[in-house]
This record gives C-alpha cells, sequence and structure tokens, in this order.
C-alpha cells in the first residue's frame, strides 16, 4: 500500500458551484475513494482560486473587499463537501498565508535560475479567461469561451516566464510518458502545440492597475499574476516548501481537470516546475465540457446548472451516477433534465433500487440466511477507474444488475419453494453485495444502504433506494 495524491483545479470564486465543476470534483473523489479502499493513503486536494483581474472587478463591483467577497463564496464551493458527499482531506485557498508565502518561494527558484525577466509588452487579454490571446486564438474579435466579453489591451511592463526554454524538455516529458495526459488525443494536441513554439508569458501585473494578487518578491510595484500564483496550489497544499517529507511521500500527484485548462495544467505548470528544480505531475486527467442545447455550459454564459439543487432533489448518488454513468469521460456532452430523469427511472429506480427491493423482500419473507463474505472492489472495476473510465466501470457494475434481474425473471424466483427458492435468492444476495462493494467509490451512500441489507447473514428489506418519478 502507498500514498496517493489526487487534486481538482481551483475555481474561481466570482460565482456559485455549477454542474462542470462537480462533474470535475466527482471524478475525483471516486478516484480518491478507490484509492482508499485498496488501502492507500490519500492526500485529495481541492479549494479555490482567489486572485487576478475577474475577481477584483467583480469585488468592486458588488461594493465589496476583495477578501470579504472571496469568503462569502468560498463558503460556498466548502459546502459542496457535503451536498456532493466528497472525501477530500484538504481544502485550500490560495488567499491562505502560507500559500502566498509558497508562491513567493517558488517565484525566488524560478528567478534563481534565470527564467523571469522584466520587459514592456502589449496584449490582448481575456479577462474571463485571465490569459493573453492571440488574434488566431479569437472568433470575430472575441475569445470563443468568453464571446460576450470585450478583450482588454493592455500595455505595461511586467515581468516575464520563460516558457521559451522548455520546449524540448516538455516534448521529452509526453515522450517518456505516453499517458502522462489521458486521454492521448489531448496529450497530441499538447505534443503540437509544443512543437510550434513556445511564447514567454507574462507572470505579474502592475499594483497600480490590478492590487489583488500576491506581491512580487523584491518589487513593490508588481503582483503575481494569478495564473502563476493559483497552479502553486497544487504543491503549497502539501506544505510545501517547508514540509519537505509530506512534499516528497505524496507529489507528484494526479491532476483533474477540464480541455479548458488543458494548456495551463500539462504544459505552463510542467515548465513552471521544471524551472523550479521540482518534479513534474504524474498525471493530468482531462475531461470535456458540460453543454447545454449544444452550448457550453458556462458561468459567463449563463446557462449554469445548480448541482446542489439537483442533488437536493434527487438524491447526491443520484446526481453522482448520472455525471459518471451518463456524462462522456473525454468528449463534451449534452446535460439536460430529461436526459438525467431518464437516466435515473431506468438505470436507477428500476433499476438497482427495484432489483434491491424484489430481493430483500423475498428473503425476508423466508428468513434467508447467507452467511457473511468480506468482499472489495472487483479488479475489472479498478482497471476501469485506473484508466479514468468512469463510465466503462458503472456499465460493467449494472451488467451484474441486469443479470440479477434476468435471474429472477427467468426463474421465476417468487414462485419456487424451499431448498430451490433459497438456493437462488442466495445467488442474488451475494451478486447485490459485490455490486454494494463495487459501489463503494461511485455512490457510497447507495453502497451503505445494500450492505445495511445484505451484508449481514440475515437479510432484511431496507427503504427505497430510488423513488420513481412520478409525470
Amino acid at each position: 500500500m502507498g500514498k496517493f495524491y489526487i487534486t481538482t483545479t481551483t475555481p474561481y470564486v466570482n460565482a456559485d458551484p455549477h454542474i462542470g465543476f462537480a462533474l470535475e470534483i466527482i471524478r475525483a473523489d471516486v478516484l480518491a475513494r478507490m484509492h482508499k479502499a485498496l488501502g492507500d493513503e490519500v492526500f485529495f486536494n481541492t479549494g479555490t482560486d482567489e486572485h487576478g483581474q475577474k475577481i477584483y472587478q467583480r469585488a468592486l463591483e458588488a461594493g465589496k473587499d476583495p477578501k470579504s467577497y472571496c469568503d462569502e463564496y468560498a463558503i460556498k464551493f466548502q459546502g459542496l463537501k457535503t451536498g456532493l458527499n466528497l472525501s477530500y482531506s484538504n481544502f485550500i485557498r490560495t488567499t491562505d498565508e502560507h500559500h502566498l508565502t509558497a508562491a513567493q518561494e517558488f517565484w525566488k527558484l524560478c528567478e534563481a535560475k534565470g527564467d523571469i525577466y522584466k520587459k514592456v509588452y502589449k496584449i490582448k487579454y481575456c479577462v474571463g479567461c485571465e490569459l493573453e490571446k492571440t488574434d488566431s486564438e479569437l472568433t470575430n474579435g472575441n475569445c470563443p469561451l468568453h464571446p460576450n466579453q470585450d478583450l482588454e489591451n493592455i500595455e505595461e511592463e511586467n515581468y516575464f516566464f520563460k516558457f521559451s526554454n522548455y520546449q524540448q524538455r516538455l516534448l521529452d516529458l509526453y515522450e517518456s510518458q505516453p499517458d502522462f495526459v489521458i486521454p492521448e488525443f489531448r496529450q497530441n494536441e499538447m505534443k503540437t502545440f509544443v512543437k510550434g513554439g513556445l511564447q514567454d508569458f507574462s507572470i505579474s501585473r502592475l499594483k497600480t492597475k490590478m492590487p489583488w494578487g500576491v506581491n512580487v518578491p523584491g518589487d513593490d510595484k508588481q503582483i503575481i499574476y494569478v495564473w502563476f500564483d493559483a497552479l502553486i496550489n497544487y504543491i503549497s497544499a502539501l506544505g510545501w516548501p517547508e514540509d519537505q517529507k509530506k512534499f516528497a511521500e505524496f507529489w507528484p500527484g494526479t491532476q483533474v481537470c477540464g480541455k479548458d485548462n488543458l494548456r495551463q495544467q500539462t504544459a505552463m505548470w510542467q515548465a513552471m516546475l521544471m524551472s523550479a528544480g521540482l518534479p513534474t505531475s504524474k498525471q493530468v486527467f482531462v475531461g470535456g465540457f458540460l453543454t447545454s442545447g449544444g452550448q457550453k455550459i458556462s458561468k459567463s454564459l449563463g446557462n449554469v446548472i445548480n448541482p446542489i439543487e439537483w442533488a437536493e432533489k434527487y438524491g447526491t448518488d443520484a446526481l453522482r451516477y448520472f455525471l459518471l454513468a451518463e456524462v462522456s469521460v473525454f468528449e463534451d456532452s449534452d446535460v439536460t433534465v430529461e436526459r438525467f430523469e431518464e437516466a435515473y427511472q431506468n438505470n436507477l429506480a428500476n433499476g438497482i433500487g427495484n432489483l434491491a427491493a424484489r430481493v430483500a423482500t423475498m428473503a425476508e419473507k423466508i428468513n434467508l440466511k447467507v452467511p457473511e463474505q468480506r468482499l472489495g472492489i472487483r479488479e475489472a472495476v479498478i482497471n476501469k477507474l485506473k484508466a479514468f473510465r468512469f463510465d466503462e466501470a458503472l456499465k460493467f457494475i449494472w451488467d451484474d444488475v441486469k443479470t440479477a434481474d434476468t435471474l429472477i425473471n427467468q426463474r421465476e424466483v417468487w414462485k419456487l419453494t424451499g431448498e430451490e427458492q433459497e438456493f437462488v435468492l442466495a445467488d442474488l444476495v451475494r451478486i447485490i453485495r459485490q455490486i454494494a462493494a463495487d459501489l463503494v467509490p461511485f455512490m457510497p451512500e447507495t453502497s451503505e444502504k445494500l450492505m445495511i441489507s445484505f451484508g449481514n447473514e440475515v437479510i432484511k428489506r431496507g427503504g427505497n433506494l430510488f423513488q420513481r418519478i412520478e409525470k
């Protein structure tokens, strides 16, 4: 048994949590729970990104101090732990005092390497992305991810990071670790991007224009650019640079992100780590966007879905199931209430819920006893999860649900009597016990309820797992 570190990205606190981030953090939670079930010591990190122009502008618009504004939204993101039944062990805020110190220490290492310099420059800047944009990245003069926001034209003297120094080292990283970025086609995208040549990027802002951020070491007129600062949370969360023991034990870690974070997580951050003389990340899993009616779900477009509302209405495990089983792992997926309710009705209420109710009712009626078993997650499920195939892992489990249903109907178990009925029902109980064990990472509440009903020698009915949706 070893140590396992997994982290999500840190979302901006400029709006309430939406379903796209819920998808990201639930996927990370499944991987964390799986490793914990295997006996690993798990460090699961998430948190909030609280610096930058976007946050500063929102705070001013709300007539609030930026830190007070961030405090209000950080509480909402912390609330996901209960609302989505998450098992994270650390919640970092980039306004935490330790993180501020770590960001400055990281800067000093890159500066000592000779990778930070100052120059005057002009750029087109998307506040929504908090990134510079070249003309080739624009659609009709706007950022395609934030088409409703005007670009800002910036001309000032800032510090730059020598990204261009790391072209070959990044290509070597991708070559030596073919599964560094999952899925493979995203890694190929990054190879193409890096082969095209890397441009040094700005890593500071003038304090007079944008005062909300981490101070640049040795220059009180500049603050550290939000992306440079935020990425460092992945190691500051481990106590770096002071706690070298913990850092050495858990780093490098696995990162979960959406495709809009691809460049930052798999190239910029890795080059920064190389510059600071630290190991690169272990692996980066990249998911697609969630869409609604073919349009990306995003805060800037105003078409977000509140995951907590769905969890409160249908149950947390129902939401987790849908996002893990019915949403494409690597490609964009359309999310609608209709799709959600169809999956709920077919696979939860009429699927595993109905199976558990039928078997428990028949077993309790004859006071069935089945010797207790110690079961773990099956290797096939574990292997699917290690490949980030959440959907295929759940399909494998649901094949057992279908197998059990078929067995009930073909043998007409309700008509059987005596030892024959006991024998078939005992078989069904063992199938359900294995389903419960396999569901531990995905649907922890459902797994626990199944074990309460079927895990002991005497089988007893529990409450309905999933109520049918009445139209």
